[in-house]
C-alpha cells in the first residue's frame, strides 16, 4: 500500500516562503512521476508542479513558474515543493501525488495521471 504524507504547510505572509515535503511509504519515488496540486475552497484542483520519472525534468503552471521549485531526494524518499513570493490567492490545500506505474505518464498536469495522493497540507497566505 502506497501512502503519501505531506507536511510543511502553515500560515505565511504575502511575499513569504514555505517548503512543503511529501514522504512516501510502501514504495520509492524513484522511476515514478510526481506532481503537486492545490485546491482552494470552491475551486477545482489545479496542477502546480511536476517532476518526470527520471527526475531530470520539471514542469510548472504559468502562475508559479519562477517562484516554485519541485525536487526529489531519492536517498530520503522525499519530494519537496519550495514556494517563494507567495500570494494570498495561493491559499489552498496542497496535495502531493505520484503515478501508479513507472516511467512516462502522459499529461503531467492532469490529476488523472496520478494514482496515489496524500491527504494534503493547508497553506494560508495572509495579505
Amino acid at each position: 500500500q502506497v501512502q503519501l504524507v505531506e507536511s510543511g504547510g502553515g500560515l505565511v505572509q504575502a511575499g513569504g516562503s514555505l517548503r512543503l515535503s511529501c514522504a512516501a511509504s510502501g514504495r520509492t519515488f524513484t522511476d515514478y512521476a510526481v506532481g503537486w496540486f492545490r485546491q482552494a475552497p470552491g475551486k477545482d484542483r489545479e496542477f502546480v508542479a511536476g517532476l518526470s520519472w527520471t527526475g531530470d525534468n520539471t514542469y510548472y503552471s504559468d502562475s508559479v513558474k519562477g517562484r516554485f521549485t519541485i525536487s526529489r531526494d531519492n536517498a530520503k524518499n522525499m519530494v519537496y515543493l519550495q514556494m517563494n513570493s507567495l500570494k494570498p490567492e495561493e491559499t489552498a490545500v496542497y496535495f502531493c501525488a505520484t503515478a501508479q506505474r513507472p516511467g512516462y505518464i502522459g499529461t503531467r498536469s492532469a490529476a488523472s495521471s496520478y494514482g496515489y495522493w496524500g491527504q494534503g497540507t493547508q497553506v494560508t497566505v495572509s495579505s
